[in-house]
């Protein structure tokens, strides 16, 4: 009886232990917009029994592998066409969840004021992770500078490049070096939420901007099977509020975040 007794009380305690763990909502997200949107919904979540935990990361790569391994329950930072590239090169199952905003990709420079005054040669920096580094060479071949190989796209690269016109060389770093060397090159192609870690306004400091229709959503990812649960689907909803989208519109009033629902 005692031992039937232990084994009731310790599976009671377990399930205990899981109703609490189900009830925390561990989200990896790089710090602006992401990290700040997620922020703004603590409290909400907080009414309907959640503790949102946000753990910041500054790469693209380890908050895809700590939702992978179970690590987080999600992560907000990444665009479709990156977390599908990210899930064939790694063989991942990470999902859309939902989708919140868009950040226009911009391209910057500390040295001309338009693309008229590029001279041959121009040092041009892109981002080197598949599909941004794409999605910035379709931002140059709308601008006309550069055209793509025919069938290429969010995964084309230098190599790709068919015509190059401006003949600009081009100097592959990772996205969240790109603000760092824009003293350094004649133009940088930069995501948004390290433009606006870096204090860069789209619409007063970019010469190119790409255009607000973009297909590059923002999304929640999490790990296949887990996009309907309860705590994804509060947490998706949080960020889907008329809250968060007020102040997207009134924070990022330079068009730099678009909400997207």
């Amino acid at each position: 009886m005692k031992k039937m007794i232990f084994t009731i009380v310790s599976l009671l305690a377990a399930a205990s232990v899981f109703a609490q763990a189900d009830k925390v909502i561990k989200v990896g997200a790089t710090p602006k917009p992401h990290a700040d949107l997620l922020n703004l919904v603590k409290a909400d979540l907080a009414k309907q029994g959640y503790t949102l935990e946000v753990k910041e990361f500054t790469d693209y790569v380890q908050p895809n592998v700590a939702v992978q391994n179970g690590e987080l329950d999600a992560n907000f930072f990444q665009h479709t066409p990156y977390m599908e590239n990210f899930n064939k090169e790694r063989k991942f199952d990470l999902v859309n969840a939902g989708g919140i905003h868009v950040e226009p990709m911009g391209a910057y420079s500390k040295k001309i004021k338009a693309l008229k005054d590029l001279k041959p040669n121009a040092k041009v920096a892109i981002p080197n992770d598949p599909t941004n580094e794409g999605r910035a060479l379709l931002l140059l071949q709308e601008a006309r500078l550069i055209k793509l190989k025919p069938g290429t796209g969010v995964t084309a690269t230098p190599r790709d490049i068919a015509e190059n016109t401006a003949k600009l060389a081009f100097q592959e770093l990772e996205a969240a070096q790109l603000p760092r060397v824009l003293a350094d090159v004649d133009l940088a192609i930069i995501n948004g939420n390290y433009a606006i870690d870096a204090k860069l306004n789209i619409k007063k400091d970019a010469i190119i901007i790409e255009g607000a229709s973009s297909p590059y959503v923002n999304i929640v990812a999490v790990k296949k099977g887990n996009e309907k649960s309860p705590k994804i689907t509060a947490l998706v909803k949080a960020l889907q509020s008329k809250a968060v989208k007020d102040y997207i519109n009134k924070a990022y009033a330079d068009g730099s975040v678009v909400a997207v629902f």
